[in-house]
């Protein structure tokens, strides 16, 4: 692979900053939609294009869990010098993809309504849910792809050009945000199309570069493998869990926010999540940035070098973590003016002081995201996905179950930091077994 030579922090600092740089320009497709939609159209509109987020995450969640199990085993055939069957894992992945996108498009289309209604949607947001969705659904195969490519071309030894290919999707998601939101009129479809759009540019770039010669990894006639489809789903399922947890746990705060706050709660909670998934995905950056080398050396039996990039992956995390916990206490009321009109001063203030409360759960997630990685990098898919369902859905339900019954409404914001603890103490139990690590 293109790293091969460099000393190994050379190569963890050279994968994991692309890969983190990615991660937070994905995070600000949906924010900068917010940002347009909120200026645009009415916080209401941008309190439904966050209900319907989890169907965003969903799309995130399939196309991360095929990709990181076809790159977990491409960077392992590539470590043992088997390039063919890395070509035919590379080219099976992207087949199965096409075929899931519009077995997605076609469901989501018959089921719009109960889908919307499912999400949370409420008389006052129906619409706009609807809009947002059926404007992203043609673009949802772009979606898929596009973040498959982008691991596997990181994979292929080019997180650089990765890096590049998603910023400009990024910059052109804005100007056409801008074009469609706030000069056309187009409300929260235009800001929906803007994302789709800029998700199919990133498609083409991606596309090019493994057309191209420099490609180590290559299209080849396919050859199904139903065994290599299981052991993708296998070693991909716990990432393709904590992307969707962070779609379930939106679901299940704008519920529990509807009950016990109201729908003036879902707008603090729409900003609250924008940061939270740009700190979760800064984690994730980190530890998908690490799993190509992992893998590759894991692949050649080199457990000291993959000890060595766990604790590079662990310092890195917690310095993260320290940095977006002090940047949300210091900067909580300025991120807030960003969304809501200062005629709503009473909303800004709530926003503000709860955003302050749901960051420090900031301080511990990093380890359990890392952690998970690492797991799913040396092919422990078992351990991997008890840290993700963990963190996902056993402990954040327990953890907003027992908050809201001790605190009432107020307990919502505190039950991150409670779920994060609880699937601390489990993730480090995993971690003290594995003992040559």
């Amino acid at each position: 692979m293109k790293f091969e030579g460099m000393s190994l922090k050379k190569s963890f600092w050279r994968f994991i900053w692309p890969s983190v740089v990615a991660q937070w320009i994905f995070a600000l497709y949906t924010m900068v939609d917010g940002m347009f939609v909120a200026r645009g159209v009415s916080e209401v509109a941008l309190s439904a294009v966050n209900i319907a987020s989890p169907f965003v995450n969903f799309l995130f969640s399939v196309s991360i869990l095929f990709a990181v199990g076809t790159s977990t085993i491409v960077a392992i055939f590539l470590g043992q010098e088997n390039h063919r069957e890395a070509n035919r894992a590379y080219t099976q992945n992207l087949v199965v993809l096409g075929g899931i996108s519009l077995v997605i498009m076609a469901a989501v289309w018959l089921s719009l309504d109960r889908i919307a209604a499912f999400l949370g949607a409420t008389a006052a947001t129906m619409e706009y849910v609807k809009h947002y969705i059926l404007s992203i659904l043609p673009f949802a195969w772009c979606f898929i792809i596009s973040y498959s490519f982008e691991i596997l071309v990181k994979t292929d030894g080019y997180p650089r050009f990765a890096t590049m290919a998603v910023t400009a999707g990024a910059l052109l998601n804005c100007v056409l945000d801008y074009l469609f939101v706030m000069v056309f009129k187009w409300e929260v479809a235009g800001a929906g199309a803007a994302t789709g759009i800029s998700q199919m540019v990133t498609v083409f770039l991606y596309l090019k570069h493994f057309l191209s010669p420099r490609a180590t990894i290559r299209f080849e006639k396919p050859r199904w493998s139903g065994a290599q489809f299981w052991r993708v789903i296998k070693i991909g399922l716990s990432s393709g869990l904590t992307e969707l947890s962070a779609g379930f746990t939106v679901f299940m705060f704008n519920h529990a926010i509807l009950r016990f706050i109201g729908e003036q709660g879902i707008i603090s909670y729409t900003i609250i999540a924008y940061v939270n998934t740009i700190v979760v995905m800064s984690m994730a950056g980190i530890a998908q940035g690490t799993q190509p080398l992992i893998s590759f050396y894991y692949g050649k039996g080199d457990e000291a070098s993959c000890s060595k990039l766990l604790r590079y992956s662990v310092r890195a995390s917690v310095g993260m973590a320290a940095a977006a916990f002090l940047a949300a206490m210091a900067g909580a009321d300025m991120l807030v003016g960003v969304f809501i009109s200062p005629s709503l001063q009473e909303l800004r203030d709530y926003s503000a002081f709860v955003f302050r409360i749901f960051s420090i759960s900031f301080l511990f997630m990093g380890f359990n995201v890392v952690a998970g990685g690492f797991f799913t990098a040396i092919e422990k898919p078992g351990e991997s996905l008890m840290i993700s369902l963990g963190r996902g859905v056993v402990t954040m339900v327990s953890a907003l179950g027992a908050c809201i019954a001790l605190m009432g409404g107020a307990g919502i914001w505190w039950a991150p930091t409670v779920s994060e603890l609880m699937c601390l103490a489990v993730t480090g139990v995993l971690m003290y077994r594995l003992e040559k690590y």
